[in-house]
């Protein structure tokens, strides 16, 4: 399975299926969340923190700090690309060193089709839909062999 697409109902549905996600993830995961502002990719991250075993209270958007650590089971690299223009900006501002240290941990990044070329082929992408104030379509994909494991995980439960 290279594809798994869940319809939540709820902040709390979507905080849910992130920690079955943050559960199931391994070191050198990379994560690339896309979508409009305020579908839902900060509350997904959330709940796969917690499924990392990061207290909630550490968790917040690195929109003006770039990019977040927490310590959890496995380290967390929390990068929100929402300020930045372009993939050079990253560049200039040395954010592509996090890109090196995924191997280490997991690594989030929010706007995420804002750097396109600097992600590993590898990935978890997940694609959020806005279909009402409380209705989110949440597409997961990935076209690596890491994640189809939990994709299928994920279709079961």
């Amino acid at each position: 399975m290279d594809s798994y697409e869940f319809l939540s109902k709820s902040p709390a549905a979507t905080s849910a299926l992130g920690e079955r996600v943050g559960e199931r993830l391994e070191t050198g995961s990379v994560i690339a969340l896309t979508g409009e502002l305020g579908c839902g990719k900060t509350l997904l991250t959330r709940g796969v923190c917690a499924g990392l075993g990061v207290p909630l209270r550490q968790v917040n958007s690195p929109t003006f700090v770039l990019v977040n650590e927490y310590r959890g089971r496995l380290p967390v690299f929390h990068m929100d690309l929402y300020r930045l223009g372009t993939e050079s900006d990253v560049v200039e501002l040395g954010i592509t060193d996090y890109l090196s240290r995924t191997e280490s941990g997991v690594m989030i990044v929010e706007w995420a089709e804002k750097i396109p070329s600097l992600l590993p082929d590898d990935l978890l992408k997940v694609e959020f839909e806005v279909l009402s104030a409380r209705q989110r379509r949440i597409k997961f994909s990935t076209s690596g062999g890491r994640f189809g494991r939990l994709l299928e995980e994920l279709q079961r439960s």
